[in-house]
C-alpha cells in the first residue's frame, strides 16, 4: 500500500513538473513570437512618418515587407539543422537580436536602411520551427492546435501593440526615439530568455555538420508529403493577405480615406486583436469539433470576404463599422495560423516537426514574399490600394473553397497521435 502511495506521488510530482515545463515553454516562445512580430511590423507602422524624413514614398513599405519575409523565407529553411544543433532558446536569442540589430538600422543614415529588412528577416524566419520543435515536445496531443493557436497570437499581439504604441510614441518622442526603445527591448528580452535555456534546450545533434544538403533536406521532405504541400500553399495564400492587411491598413485609411494616423493605428491593433480571439477560438474548435483542413477553408471564405468589405471602405464609412470588419478580417485573416501550424506538427514525421516546419515555412513565405509586392505593384499601376485589397480578396477565397473540397485527415494519422504526443498541459 505504502509502496503504491509512493509511487502515486512520484507520478504526480512528474506529471506536476512536466506542466510547468510546458507552461514555462509556451509563455517563452509567446513572448519571443511577440516581440519579433512587433519587430517586423514597425516599419510599416510607421512608414507615413519615416517615408517623407528618408524622401522616400509609402509605397514602397511593400518592398521593404517583402525584403523581411524574403529573408525569412531563406532563413525558414535554414533553422532545422541549427535547431537540433544548438537548441531552441539559443536559435530564438540569436533571432530576436537581429531582429533588433535590423530595427536599429531603420534609425541610422539612410544607406544602412537597405540591410534592416534583411537582419530582421533573418531573425523573423527561424522563430516558428524554433517554437514547434520546442512545444511538440511538451503540448498535449489533445490540445496541439489550441497549444499552438495561443503561441501564435504573439504575432497578432506584436503587431497589435505596433499599431497602439508606436504611432503614439512617434509623435510625442520622434519615430527615431521609438524605434530605438524597441531595439534595446528586444536585447533585454534575447538576455532574459537565457534564464530558461537550461529546462528547456535539448539539443540533438551538436556533432552533426552543416551541409548543402542538410540544409535543404526540410524542403525535401516536405515536397515527399502531398499533405504537407497542401498545407504550405494553404498558408502561402493566406499569410500573403495576413501580410498585405498589416502592412497597407494603415497606409490605406490615412492616405485614401484621410484618417489620422493614431486612428489608423487603432484599426490596426482591432484586427490585430481579432487575431488574438480567433487564433485561439479557431485551435479550440479544431481541436474538438471542425477538421482542421476545413477550418482552414472556412476561415479563408471568410477573410475573403472581408478583404472585399474593406476595398468598399469609404470617408464615409462609420467608425463602428470600419472597426468591426477589421476586427473579423483580423479574427480570419491573422487567426489562421496555429491551426495551419498544429496540422503539419501531426502530419511531420517522427523527430522531425522542427524542420518539416521549416520546409512549410519556406513555402509558406514564398507567398508573402510574392504579396506585399504584388500589393503594391497593383496600387502603383492603378493609383488605388482597394484593387489590391479586392485581388486578395478573389485568391484567398478561392484558396478556402479548395481546402474546402479536399478530404481531410484520417483521424489519428497526425504524428502526435502516432507518437503519444509529448507530455506536458494535461
Amino acid at each position: 500500500m505504502v509502496q503504491f502511495m509512493q509511487q502515486d506521488a512520484e507520478s504526480l510530482s512528474r506529471s506536476r513538473a512536466t506542466g510547468e515545463r510546458g507552461l514555462l515553454a509556451l509563455g517563452v516562445t509567446l513572448g519571443i513570437q511577440a516581440f519579433t512580430s512587433l519587430a517586423a511590423t514597425a516599419t510599416a507602422v510607421l512608414a507615413p512618418e519615416i517615408a517623407p524624413t528618408l524622401g522616400i514614398s509609402t509605397k514602397l513599405i511593400g518592398v521593404f515587407v517583402g525584403v523581411i519575409y524574403c529573408a525569412a523565407m531563406v532563413a525558414s529553411l535554414l533553422s532545422g539543422v541549427f535547431i537540433s544543433r544548438h537548441g531552441s532558446i539559443r536559435v530564438s536569442q540569436v533571432c530576436v537580436i537581429s531582429c533588433a540589430i535590423g530595427i536599429a538600422l531603420v534609425c541610422g543614415p539612410s544607406w544602412l536602411f537597405v540591410f534592416a529588412p534583411v537582419l530582421i528577416g533573418l531573425g523573423y524566419g527561424p522563430i516558428t520551427p524554433a517554437s514547434s520543435h520546442l512545444l511538440v515536445r511538451t503540448a498535449p496531443p489533445r490540445r496541439l492546435a489550441l497549444t499552438f493557436s495561443i503561441k501564435q497570437t504573439g504575432v497578432p499581439l506584436g503587431a497589435a501593440l505596433a499599431g497602439a504604441v508606436l504611432p503614439v510614441l512617434a509623435l510625442s518622442l520622434g519615430w527615431r526615439v521609438s524605434l530605438g526603445m524597441l531595439a534595446v527591448c528586444g536585447l533585454a528580452i534575447a538576455a532574459g530568455a537565457q534564464t530558461t535555456r537550461r529546462a528547456l534546450d535539448a539539443p540533438e545533434a551538436a556533432g552533426s555538420p552543416v551541409s548543402a544538403r542538410a540544409l535543404l533536406a526540410p524542403l525535401k521532405l516536405v515536397l515527399q508529403h502531398p499533405r504537407l504541400i497542401e498545407l504550405a500553399l494553404a498558408g502561402g495564400f493566406y499569410a500573403a493577405t495576413q501580410l498585405c492587411v498589416m502592412s497597407f491598413l494603415v497606409v490605406y485609411l490615412t492616405e485614401s480615406l484621410a484618417r489620422p494616423l493614431v486612428a489608423a493605428g487603432l484599426a490596426l491593433t482591432t484586427a490585430n486583436a481579432g487575431g488574438i480571439v480567433g487564433r485561439i477560438l479557431w485551435g479550440a474548435i479544431a481541436d474538438r469539433w471542425v477538421a482542421p483542413r476545413k477550418m482552414l477553408g472556412l476561415l479563408g471564405v471568410i477573410a475573403g470576404g472581408c478583404s472585399l468589405a474593406t476595398a468598399s471602405f469609404s470617408p464615409a464609412t462609420p467608425s463602428w463599422l470600419l472597426l468591426s470588419v477589421c476586427a473579423l478580417f483580423g479574427a480570419s485573416a491573422i487567426g489562421w495560423n496555429g491551426v495551419q501550424l498544429a496540422e503539419v506538427a501531426r502530419q511531420a514525421p517522427e523527430g522531425q516537426v522542427g524542420p518539416m516546419t521549416g520546409g512549410c515555412g519556406f513555402i509558406t513565405f514564398a507567398g508573402v514574399v510574392i504579396g506585399p509586392p504584388l500589393f503594391a505593384g497593383l496600387v502603383a499601376l492603378t493609383g488605388n490600394y482597394r484593387v489590391g485589397f479586392a485581388f486578395f480578396a478573389v485568391t484567398t477565397i478561392a484558396c478556402g473553397l479548395w481546402l474546402l473540397s479536399r478530404k481531410s485527415s484520417p483521424k489519428g494519422a497526425g504524428r502526435a497521435t502516432r507518437a503519444g504526443g509529448g507530455s506536458g498541459l494535461e
